[in-house]
């Protein structure tokens, strides 16, 4: 019996719900939390695709996948032969949130030398650990999910465009956008930093709209002005290491950090 003679609908419209499985990497797991924070929704998101592996949600796996949700950073050998496996596995890889898409928070370690780095952290025990690095530069990634965490509501309408055979179109214009459109404050004015004029829409300006500015953690909006926001950063006040603060902490701005580090170093 097919999904659809079993009845299986979203808005009344008989879907395909494809096989789908989350796997997490070196992260905090947020972003796979981020899915069933909003009980509100979950039973219509559970609607759309067989959920047959998910750590945080139950206790049942299965290999046989077609879609695979893969949140964090690979930062040891062994996270790179278990990112192959599901590779191999997956008709459709999509890198979940900003460590798997950019390396994320963990990619900050990459500034120093490994040695050192586990010699502050971990002391004198023995523990494997790399430079964090994104999910595409081990496998080749089908789709890509912006966010630290991810946007819930993002994350169902990138499914129901997967489920029903759409294009997944990301945003093209900065968070700026969504913020105006949110009739916020600009957090200029204010006398925070922001990152909103050059980072990639798509979640509602949701830091902005609690008075945080952006950091950045979509990465990059198409034709990003860096240089114009160095203006706006000047104009205001704030110091160039502000700005390379924000933007190395996530990876998505690392090329642009690099020019500006280079300069000033």
């Amino acid at each position: 019996m097919t999904n659809s003679e079993q009845g299986k609908t979203y808005l009344g419209v008989p879907v395909y719900r494809p096989k789908t499985a989350f796997f997490e990497l070196s992260s905090c797991e947020g972003c796979q939390l981020q899915l069933l924070n909003n009980e509100s929704s979950l039973l219509a998101f559970l609607s759309l695709v067989d959920v047959v592996n998910f750590r945080e949600a139950m206790t049942e796996r299965s290999d046989a996948f077609e879609i695979a949700f893969v949140e964090g950073s690979v930062t040891r050998s062994d996270e790179v032969e278990r990112l192959k496996k599901i590779r191999e596995k997956a008709k459709i890889l999509v890198a979940f949130g900003s460590c798997a898409c950019f390396g994320g928070v963990n990619q900050l370690k990459n500034r120093f030398s490994r040695e050192w780095t586990k010699k502050e952290v971990y002391g004198e025990h023995a523990v494997e650990t790399e430079f964090a690095r994104p999910l595409e530069d081990v496998v080749s990634v089908d789709l890509k999910i912006f966010g630290c965490p991810v946007k819930k509501e993002e994350v169902e309408k990138i499914i129901i465009n997967i489920a029903t055979g759409k294009s997944v179109i990301y945003p093209k214009y900065p968070v700026c956008m969504e913020c105006k459109a949110n009739e916020n404050i600009c957090l200029f004015d204010i006398g925070e930093p922001c990152l909103g004029p050059i980072t990639r829409a798509g979640c509602d300006s949701w830091c902005p709209n609690s008075r945080f500015g952006c950091w950045g953690c979509r990465g990059p909006a198409d034709d990003a002005n860096v240089e114009q926001l160095k203006v706006i950063m000047k104009k205001h006040g704030f110091s160039e290491e502000t700005l390379l603060d924000r933007l190395e902490c996530f990876g998505g701005f690392s090329d642009f950090a690099k020019e500006i580090r280079e300069t000033i170093s």
